[in-house]
């Protein structure tokens, strides 16, 4: 009883530092009603992984959802080459039809069958017409139009390293 009546006779700042009274009864009630319901600490654990699972499977769900939407993407591009392919396979069973109809052999038949006949050297007359001149074809137009363009590179870009020693050398030097 002698120590508890000189700790009542120091001043407040000299006393040893005690934790508060009303934060420890306070902490030892908490403690208390957590001892007394073990189920809050089992429903904390069952609701962060109830959290977990439902985050893991937001995260397959998006990651399913692209992956599907890039499978079905895949699909389209595979189908669109098909098609593709055949509109091309297509397109080379028209020309070789249109060549087979227009071959030479093949429009010589068709022009016996209407009726037609070659010409004899004998039958035929041309008629000179002054100042006509027979259009020429579109392609001998464009290749006349094709000029090479000329070289207006100075002497200095045209010479090599060579020739430009060769004339240094026969001049005296640098200048």
């Amino acid at each position: 009883m002698g120590s508890l009546c000189v700790l009542r006779e120091l001043p407040v700042l000299m006393r040893p530092n005690r934790p508060n009274i009303k934060v420890v009864m306070q902490a030892t009630q908490i403690i208390h009603a957590y001892k007394q319901a073990p189920w809050r600490v089992q429903r904390q654990w069952v609701g962060a992984f109830l959290l977990f699972v439902i985050g893991a499977a937001m995260i397959a769900a998006l990651y399913l959802d692209v992956t599907a939407r890039a499978a079905i993407a895949g699909r389209e591009i595979q189908e669109m080459r098909f098609e593709i392919i055949a509109i091309q396979r297509s397109n080379a069973d028209l020309e070789t039809k249109l060549a087979k109809l227009t071959s030479t052999a093949e429009m010589e038949r068709r022009a016996l069958q209407l009726g037609y006949r070659p010409v004899q050297p004998g039958e035929l007359d041309y008629v000179p017409v002054p100042g006509y001149v027979p259009p020429e074809p579109e392609i001998l137009l464009v290749a006349q139009d094709v000029t090479a363009p000329e070289q207006t590179l100075p002497a200095e870009y045209s010479q090599s390293l060579l020739e430009w020693f060769d004339e240094q050398i026969k001049s005296g030097g640098v200048r």
